[in-house]
């Protein structure tokens, strides 16, 4: 089981990664969409890089909005696991 990243190395890590916030425990972020399909577009891309790593995060689509929340919940907190897929979806999803 990894450990869960301290207070300190979450703060930093939102600083490298300005669009995600802490929410509730989680690293989340949201986007936006024109429409419905193209949230669902949007997910669909998501899903195969989350099978890749073996980390899956929480989905919540709202129309047209989508809401990703990254925690290792077998850790009971922020991994380097989810700092590495949060890394990852800007990566492959830069505005």
């Amino acid at each position: 089981m990894q450990k869960t990243l301290t207070a300190p190395e979450i703060e930093k890590l939102l600083k490298q990664l300005p669009d995600w916030k802490l929410t509730d425990g989680k690293l989340t972020r949201e986007w936006t969409f024109g429409n419905f399909v193209e949230a669902i577009a949007f997910v669909n891309k998501v899903a195969p890089l989350a099978e890749a790593a073996g980390h899956h995060p929480d989905i919540d689509i709202r129309y047209n909005r989508v809401l990703l929340s990254l925690v290792s919940h077998d850790a009971g907190g922020i991994t380097e696991r989810d700092a590495s897929m949060a890394v990852h979806i800007n990566e492959e999803f830069a505005d």
